[in-house]
């Protein structure tokens, strides 16, 4: 069972996204230990990028932060390890873009992710039909790549489920991230498709900001995904938004865990 797997062993997941150095490195240390202490479940990293595609414009100012401050991806990964060497053993996954994995080289890349202590890596923009390119060397290193299932993706849903490692990314609605007043996609109907072929734990992304709605969501999903809420009171408070962080996850992390 890999470790990702064992967020989903007690109950629903509440998993949360920070992006990796805004402000800093010592900040993003800071709130990972905050959010694990707090009851996440699992905790994405956003490698910063400059072109972004599928964040809106909170993670998308977070990530111009991060790289005006000098992040690069050997800085997060030295940043997984310190994080394990202190004894965290929540899962810890990266968001990134093709590029800059493609650019440090694949298996250089997963050779140190997996040194480092990370468990798995979302590439929005890596087509399910081009995972061949990279899947084979991340499973050599025992990185899980995890996969995106939208609204629209109709016929491929069964297609992508089978073959999902991890778990699967079930993104809410159409655009990109940031909180949404409602969330109107049938998410039961999907996660049911989904759930058809694969064991594997379904988790829901892309909107969900209140705990009423990630209590709802819970309801037919295995794991509830919140980045932008957080990104956001990193914006606003900066290297002083632990506490903030804290309250609002375990607040989350209830909601999540009342369904």
């Amino acid at each position: 069972m890999s470790n990702i797997a064992k967020a989903f062993d007690h109950g629903k997941a509440f998993i949360g996204f920070v992006t990796g150095g805004d402000p800093s490195i010592e900040s993003t240390k800071e709130f990972v230990i905050a959010m694990w202490n707090a009851g996440c479940d699992l905790i994405e990293i956003g490698v910063p990028f400059s072109d972004p595609i599928a964040e809106g414009p909170v993670i998308q100012a977070a990530n111009l932060r991060s790289l005006a401050a000098g992040v690069t991806t050997d800085s997060l990964l030295d940043l997984v390890a310190e994080l394990r060497e202190g004894g965290i053993s929540v899962p810890l996954v990266f968001l990134t873009y093709l590029n800059p994995v493609y650019h440090y080289g694949y298996e250089a890349f997963f050779a140190k992710a997996a040194e480092s202590g990370l468990d798995g890596i979302i590439i929005p923009d890596l087509p399910f039909e081009e995972q061949h390119e990279v899947k084979p060397i991340a499973s050599k290193y025992g990185i899980d790549i995890i996969s995106l299932v939208a609204p629209t993706s109709e016929g491929r849903v069964k297609m992508i489920a089978a073959r999902a490692t991890g778990f699967v990314y079930l993104v809410s609605s159409m655009g990109v991230t940031g909180v949404r007043r409602e969330i109107t996609t049938d998410l039961a109907s999907i996660t049911g498709r989904v759930k058809a072929v694969t064991d594997m734990p379904v988790a829901v992304g892309f909107g969900v900001h209140t705990p009423g709605q990630a209590r709802a969501v819970a309801e037919s999903a295995d794991g509830v995904i919140v980045g932008s809420a957080i990104v956001k009171m990193i914006e606003e408070h900066g290297a002083g938004a632990t506490p903030h962080i804290a309250d609002y996850v375990r607040k989350m992390k209830e909601a999540v865990s009342s369904t």
